[in-house]
């Protein structure tokens, strides 16, 4: 162990370098500038806040920005930089997976979360954040709960900005997902989610024995609960929606549409109460305010020893809206004019509380989002509904009659296919012919555009395009399948008849906004250059003077700098 003196020694030196102004002008520049003013430029913002709207398509961005506020996302459009071809950079685009890359700069091979779920060695299922050794506080915790980050195999930007801080700085997230929360805080931050059964939100025994008394004072005054036979209604003009496509049945238990009600069947808040919330602006709503609790609490942006912090906020609303309806939908087109209003709302919060000009801001998606497969017909495509269980039934059947009668597929979470090795080897089977078997009979099945097979992903050679380049990067050799589908365009893995879903390489599913906005280090302005989501971590560490995390391999985003 090292002596008290050193330690404490050493976090100085590390501390007091962190914050030496740059002795060189910044790029670009006419001519040096005077030494204050040199200082100022390099100083690390006060509070880093990165914001993740989860299922948010970039082509919505675009598509409703001239009606948005003036304080929300028109003001990052306007005052920020906006990358207009930016990228979730993998091939299988879901939550989890985004949320990952947002602050390791990683792609899945390397950060090993490789979806929301996935099968384990056993055969059992995995869930991306569950760890049995920790629970809930104060909550009820069921055994597949997201309760650490055990399964991240690499570290974040919070992380490192803690180690270069000695531990000062705070990192604390919020998510109405467990996953969004826990991916983003990293090994060393905090994290807290909305909880399903009770609408708070908490934390779990990874990261404290109890709450803070801050996020006790939130609990009791119970804000989930206001919202009980109100409904949301839509909050522009009725000609402002002439364009969305009519919106489809929701996947929820009962039809609801504008008005959308909250209620329960009780006659009281209760737990089909809170999940309704969550398909709604009030999950985000409520996400807002907590972020706003954790600032106030924690002293975030106005930290004692001049260290900066990180505050992560996952609005996860959008991407329960999308799935229930459809990304054309009207419900969905009024979910992000009113998630943009909660946003502004929340910077002029931080304006009175830091300062906007002491705080740089992140905002982008972890994937966007495919139209209902009917909508996607009305368009002309050749959009499916695929049953996972039927297509992996005569899959089973195709090889047990070309290979005599064995059962050789053993589980499947697709788009991840696993194959029996016991069955394979007692046969005496050579593995690559049962790949190429399978993969040959499932592009001759309707909806099915791409196989790619372990033989191939372990040889590196499934990157020879950029759909392949993106499924290479979404494969892990130690958890993924033996298998890798992907659907045909806007085609989705479903055994439903409605509803909208998103998963895959394909562009609509990519596509984020990116953008970033901090008036002392981000210049300004629109960007056509192509970027990735892994970009924003090694761009914040160049700006927070810390080292990249360990797993990042994206670029810094030199162009929007000052």
């Amino acid at each position: 162990m090292r002596p008290s003196w050193l330690k404490t020694s050493l976090t100085l030196i590390t501390c007091s370098a962190l914050w030496l102004p740059a002795l060189a002008p910044a790029a670009g520049a006419d001519r040096p500038a005077a030494s204050g003013q040199a200082a100022a430029q390099v100083k690390p913002p006060k509070l880093v806040v990165v914001m993740v709207i989860d299922g948010l398509p970039a082509e919505q961005v675009q598509r409703y920005r001239d009606q948005f506020g003036p304080g929300g996302l028109r003001r990052l459009l306007e005052q920020g930089a906006s990358f207009t071809d930016a990228h979730q950079a993998h091939g299988i685009t879901v939550t989890a997976i985004g949320h990952s890359a947002v602050l390791t700069g990683a792609y899945p091979y390397r950060h090993g979360i490789i979806g929301n779920n996935w099968i384990a060695a056993d055969g059992k299922q995995v869930y991306c954040t569950e760890d049995t050794r920790y629970h809930y506080i104060d909550e009820e915790t069921d055994p597949h709960d997201g309760t650490s980050p055990a399964n991240l195999r690499v570290d974040t930007l919070g992380d490192q900005l803690r180690y270069a801080t000695g531990n000062r700085s705070k990192v604390v997230t919020v998510s109405g997902k467990d996953r969004g929360a826990i991916l983003l805080a990293g090994k060393t931050g905090t994290a807290y989610m909305f909880m399903d059964k009770t609408g708070d939100f908490a934390s779990s025994t990874y990261y404290m024995d109890k709450h803070p008394a801050w996020v006790e004072r939130f609990r009791a005054s119970k804000p989930q609960d206001r919202y009980y036979a109100k409904s949301w209604k839509p909050l522009l003009d009725d000609k402002a929606y002439a364009d969305d496509a009519p919106y489809p049945e929701a996947t929820t238990s009962r039809p609801n549409r504008f008005p959308f009600m909250f209620y329960s069947e009780s006659g009281k808040p209760a737990a089909d109460y809170y999940g309704r919330l969550k398909v709604s602006p009030a999950v985000d709503e409520l996400t807002l305010e907590f972020a706003e609790a954790a600032v106030d609490g924690e002293q975030l942006g106005r930290n004692p020893t001049g260290a900066p912090d990180l505050l992560g906020v996952s609005l996860s609303g959008h991407d329960y809206v999308n799935h229930a309806y459809g990304p054309e939908s009207r419900m969905s087109h009024d979910h992000l004019q009113q998630i943009d209003r909660k946003i502004g709302e929340f910077f002029a919060f931080l304006d009175k509380r830091v300062g906007l000009d002491n705080v740089l801001v992140v905002l982008t998606a972890d994937h966007g989002f495919a139209n209902t497969a009917e909508f996607a017909r009305t368009q002309h495509a050749d959009a499916l509904r695929v049953n996972p269980k039927t297509l992996l039934e005569n899959l089973n059947a195709a090889l047990a009659e070309r290979f005599g009668g064995a059962k050789l597929v053993k589980t499947s979470l697709l788009p991840d296919i696993h194959l029996d090795d016991d069955a394979i080897v007692s046969r005496g089977l050579v593995r690559a012919d049962v790949e190429n078997a399978a993969a040959r009979f499932l592009l001759t099945q309707p909806g099915i555009s791409e196989v790619f097979t372990r033989t191939q992903l372990e040889q590196g050679v499934a990157a020879t395009s950029r759909l392949g380049t993106l499924m290479q990067r979404a494969w892990n050799s130690q958890l993924s399948g033996d298998l890798l589908v992907v659907t045909t365009p806007y085609t989705i893995f479903s055994s439903g008849s409605s509803g909208a879903s998103h998963g895959t390489p394909w562009q609509y599913d990519t596509s984020v906004p990116l953008l970033i906005m901090g008036r002392r280090w981000i210049r300004p302005g629109e960007q056509a250059g192509y970027a990735e989501v892994v970009d924003i971590a090694p761009t914040l560490a160049q700006i927070l003077h810390v080292r990249r995390p360990a797993g990042a391999e994206g670029r810094v985003l030199k162009e929007a700098l000052r």
